[in-house]
């Protein structure tokens, strides 16, 4: 079976904030949620634990992550933060839950902090089973506010953090997305600081000057957990996504980018353009194309679905009712004349490289 690997999810903010519960099948969860005034703001969930195994959806990047306070994201599950103290204290509480409920539920979900740890998750995944797996899970945080002062930083790797992204919007290390900006005097202590404990560095959300400054600046390991090429994105404006330009740099550095189906990230008049049903998982293929022929390769592109992740089921492509539909995509992909081999990388292989290099025996 062909693993998968998902480099961006925000499991604990689901679960801390809106209840949702990821060992349940989707139906359930969805069911659960009938008129529940979260699916209008959120959509109907794509997660949980038998639809992880149905896909091969080995180990997700499980994210860390807080809201900054704003009128315009203001409502009653969107509990933003006000200072850097309390960013601090929601990004540690879900730290804490990450490790708990592994704790508590190892059938679930299971923190993978070590080289021994990930080689171990995937001979678990490989062996065959009649029984669910659980999903492997390595700490992303999303937006580096969370941390008060440089001397934390071991502490946060020592809890499990092994990737870390500078921004969401701007902050006080760099522009982000909707506020542009170059990295801070604070930014550049922040990745100095990073690289000397061996995190890996998430340039997503990341406004390209500071992406740029980074790419020269830090010499460790670098992805993009989440993020299309703007260039095929119709309507597409704004300093979310990726250009041409920053794209090829980031592919000099062997960083991984990792494609997202979501349709806002591959028409931004998707809604106009005949909604859900006119938007297929082709335009994810597509998107794939175009950077491995960038790269010149197949080894510098992967998955980041972001699902739930603010969106749902209404906001995929087409083909895609669960998660457990991730695999749909590989037909496009073979029919656009990648191998086996190239399928694997794009599944997995190069988001393992990357992760794997980063983490200790």
């Amino acid at each position: 079976m062909l693993l998968f690997l998902d480099a961006h999810q925000d499991i604990a903010w689901n679960m801390q904030q809106l209840g949702r519960d990821y060992r349940r099948p989707v139906a359930e969860t969805r069911a659960l949620e009938v008129n529940h005034p979260n699916i209008v703001e959120t959509g109907n969930t794509l997660l949980g634990l038998p639809e992880y195994n149905q896909a091969g959806l080995a180990i997700v990047f499980g994210t860390l992550f807080a809201l900054k306070s704003d009128p315009k994201n203001a409502n009653e599950f969107h509990q933003g933060y006000h200072s850097i103290a309390e960013a601090h204290e929601q990004y540690s509480s879900q730290m804490d839950f990450y490790q708990r409920y592994a704790s508590e539920n190892p059938d679930v979900f299971r923190l993978i902090l070590s080289k021994t740890e990930l080689r171990d998750h995937l001979a678990l995944w490989r062996e065959p089973s009649d029984t669910l797996k659980p999903v492997g899970l390595i700490i992303l945080m999303e937006g580096a506010e969370g941390i008060v002062s440089l001397d934390e930083l071991p502490e946060w790797w020592a809890r499990g953090v092994r990737t870390i992204g500078l921004a969401w919007q701007g902050n006080q290390y760099c522009g982000g997305t909707g506020q542009p900006g170059p990295l801070t005097p604070a930014g550049y202590d922040l990745i100095d600081a990073m690289a000397e404990i061996g995190f890996v560095l998430d340039i997503s959300h990341m406004d390209e000057p500071a992406a740029f400054q980074c790419l020269e600046r830090y010499p460790g390991q670098i992805v993009v957990s989440h993020a299309n090429a703007s260039s095929l994105v119709k309507g597409y404006v704004g300093n979310r996504l990726l250009s041409d330009n920053l794209i090829k740099a980031l592919f000099e550095r062997d960083a991984v980018i990792g494609v997202v189906p979501c349709n806002g990230f591959l028409n931004r008049d998707w809604l106009q353009d005949g909604g859900k049903a006119a938007v297929s998982l082709s335009k994810v293929a597509e998107q794939i194309d175009y950077l491995c022929q960038l790269a010149g390769d197949a080894l510098h592109v992967g998955i980041g679905t972001d699902f739930d992740g603010g969106f749902g089921l209404e906001h995929v492509p087409a083909e895609i009712e669960t998660v457990a539909d991730l695999p749909k995509l590989l037909p496009f992909l073979s029919c656009l004349g990648y191998s086996d081999n190239d399928q694997a990388a794009i599944a997995s292989g190069n988001f393992l490289r990357v992760i794997e290099s980063a983490l200790p025996e």
